[in-house]
């Protein structure tokens, strides 16, 4: 007889927190500028290295933050195979804004302001944004097609996050964070 726990148990434990917490972290992975498809994959990824370790469900806010740092790390993983890096800074800041959006239920009202904004986008910067985080282009590859340099593209898309930002962040009422407030073209 051997010491294992009773593997049913595990599997339904395993299929109530897909359940539970599966659109959460396809979010949270497209908020980290994951594909659609990429997001669909590395959530799935997510579940299955969950399930294969020895996983304690704590509170409900335990296990998400838990779950986004599994999503985290299989995002991770996954461009490094591709070749491309991800700030860390960046992912830091991007759990900051997620964690202080989800806790106190204002996810969608981001979304929707996010929806709002990006409506707003228009030429290059609409451009460079879809190519970048729907198309799965490099900054390399931008720089290609839009015949720029890889310094221009960066600048663009930081200034079109950036007024992005703050575009959000004046539609759910807050003070911009920085002092861009040129129109989105």
């Amino acid at each position: 007889m051997t010491a294992v726990s009773d593997p049913p148990q595990q599997a339904f434990d395993l299929a109530r927190l897909v359940h539970q917490h599966q659109a959460d972290v396809w979010r949270y992975l497209r908020f980290l500028g994951a594909s659609t498809e990429d997001a669909d994959d590395l959530t799935q990824e997510t579940f299955l290295a969950v399930g294969r370790t020895p996983f304690e469900e704590r509170s409900r806010g335990e296990t998400a933050g838990y779950l986004r740092t599994a999503a985290r790390n299989q995002l991770l993983m996954l461009r490094r195979r591709q070749g491309r890096q991800v700030g860390t800074v960046d992912l830091a800041a991007a759990e900051e804004v997620w964690a202080a959006a989800t806790t106190d239920g204002a996810l969608n009202e981001f979304l929707d302001a996010l929806s709002q904004c990006y409506e707003t986008l228009a030429g290059r910067s609409r451009e460079a944004i879809d190519r970048f985080y729907r198309d799965d282009k490099t900054r390399d590859q931008l720089a290609a097609e839009f015949e720029m340099s890889l310094d221009g593209v960066k600048s663009l898309l930081r200034r079109t996050r950036a007024a992005l930002r703050d575009c959000i962040e004046r539609r759910l009422g807050r003070q911009p964070t920085a002092a861009n407030e040129t129109e989105m073209t």
